[in-house]
């Protein structure tokens, strides 16, 4: 597949760094879902026919927390295009969501439970729903 040369050795150093795990936004909730005595599983590939791995796995409960990056994954408030090679990357993110919605639909089929929690979510707030989700269960 055609990759578009960065635009800038700015941009290059960015993207070459982007963490694909263990990111802020899925460290920050992980802290406090474990401050709440929530104990997990992580990176598990919940369907041994798909390469996709989760983020976090409640497995008795059978939730999936899936923690996704705005630009990476095409947030409804918060994405936003670029400027350089523009159809490149909106061929990019429509494909990640088209996946993303794929991943969930047979997830949910298999019996799991999904909750998205976007990077720009408050820790608590997004702990709240998930601790919800998995002690309702209990």
């Amino acid at each position: 597949m055609f990759r578009p040369a960065p635009s800038s050795s700015h941009i290059q150093r960015r993207m070459q760094t982007q963490r694909q795990r263990n990111t802020n936004p899925e460290l920050a909730l992980r802290r406090e879902l474990h401050r709440r005595g929530m104990r997990f599983r992580l990176q598990r590939q919940l369907l041994p026919d798909m390469r996709w791995i989760s983020d976090i796995v409640f497995g008795p409960a059978r939730v999936v927390i899936e923690v996704r990056g705005c630009f990476w994954h095409g947030c409804p408030e918060h994405a936003t295009t670029t400027q350089t090679n523009a159809a490149w990357w909106l061929n990019k993110i429509t494909r990640n969501r088209d996946r993303d919605l794929d991943t969930e639909r047979r997830l949910r089929e298999a019996g799991w439970d999904v909750l998205v929690v976007w990077e720009h979510e408050d820790p608590m707030v997004a702990a709240d729903r998930v601790e919800l989700a998995v002690r309702g269960k209990h």
